[in-house]
């Protein structure tokens, strides 16, 4: 593991992406969230996940320069098309104007369409909940999730993420997949040779199986069975219903192949004050009395310590990461 600091890191991230065919602006969005994600000690997420999307630029599932096209299509919604390009440009782009939504009309909603699969969700709502707005974030893409009843996949692990600000602390970060596990964890299990936990997939013939090789040929299992299930459906209908982005049935894979994700990302945010003053003052009141006397797990304070270590310490990365990075960097 070497420590680097974030702008050491993201300079480096950026090279190589423009190396592997991103234009400066992609290239940076999708390095400021890999940085982040390493930041907050998610490192699956982070500079070990852009070579993803420096091998989906390379096969041409991903337009490395795409323009994404904001459009206004009612007052508090803001509409993006990504044009085949990385879900993060677009966010980027109408950021500031979410946030002034928000704060004029109360809430705002950003649909995105067409675009690849944006990586660590709750990274979009975490910088929203930075600027004092409650927002709640969810995305789909390929099919790897079986719904209720079914054994054949039919969602994307089809996460959503939400985040809330919070006096005196890092803000509230939920972040999760509607499947039983992140479809990384299977990859990586498979990657080592070691079997996965019992309920987190089922192979071809709709087995439950422990074989993350089998699993990947397979389907995901989503968590807490029906309900989970159901979480997916709904999350499928907030990111590829309301954004007019592919349903995941019809969106190929992230991994294989030439295709285009065409994934949706639907992102809405609240401004908690006209309605309840002092909204985070209130809140961390309560997620401290939550904690400290009754032991609740706050999420989003651990990644909060996280990022406050690398701000001082620098971000540690992996040693096999940076080497190809920089060798993709000097190319």
């Amino acid at each position: 593991m070497e420590r680097l600091t974030e702008e050491a890191l993201q300079d480096l991230c950026v090279r190589a992406l423009q190396r592997a065919g991103y234009s400066e602006e992609n290239a940076a969005a999708l390095a400021r969230q890999a940085v982040l994600s390493d930041a907050m000690g998610q490192p699956a997420l982070g500079v070990a996940h852009l070579f993803d999307y420096v091998d989906a630029i390379g096969a041409g599932r991903v337009d490395g320069h795409a323009e994404p096209a904001i459009t206004r299509p009612a007052p508090a919604i803001i509409h993006v098309d990504g044009r085949g390009g990385v879900p993060q440009t677009g966010f980027d782009r109408a950021f500031e104007d979410i946030v002034a939504t928000a704060h004029d009309h109360g809430l705002a909603a950003f649909l995105q369409s067409d675009a690849t699969t944006c990586s660590a969700l709750g990274t979009f709502p975490l910088r929203l909940a930075e600027r004092g707005l409650v927002a709640l974030a969810a995305t789909n893409g390929f099919p790897l999730l079986a719904g209720s009843g079914s054994t054949r996949p039919v969602f994307c692990t089809n996460p959503m993420a939400f985040a809330a600000p919070q006096a005196d602390g890092p803000p509230l970060l939920i972040d999760q997949s509607s499947s039983s596990t992140a479809f990384v964890n299977i990859r990586e299990a498979d990657a080592r040779g070691e079997a996965i936990p019992e309920g987190w997939a089922v192979d071809a013939d709709g087995r439950p199986t422990t074989d993350p090789a089998a699993a990947r040929e397979g389907a995901l299992l989503p968590f807490g069975g029906a309900r989970g299930g159901n979480i997916a459906l709904m999350v499928e209908i907030m990111a590829a219903g309301l954004t007019g982005a592919r349903w995941s049935l019809d969106a190929p894979s992230l991994f294989e192949g030439r295709a285009r994700a065409s994934a949706g990302l639907c992102v809405v945010a609240m401004d908690p004050e006209p309605a309840a003053r002092g909204f985070a003052s209130r809140l961390g009141r309560q997620l401290r009395r939550l904690g400290r006397e009754f032991g609740v797990h706050i999420p989003g304070l651990s990644k909060g310590r996280s990022r406050a270590e690398a701000a001082q310490n620098g971000i540690g990365v992996d040693e096999s990461a940076l080497v190809r990075l920089r060798r993709l960097a000097a190319q």
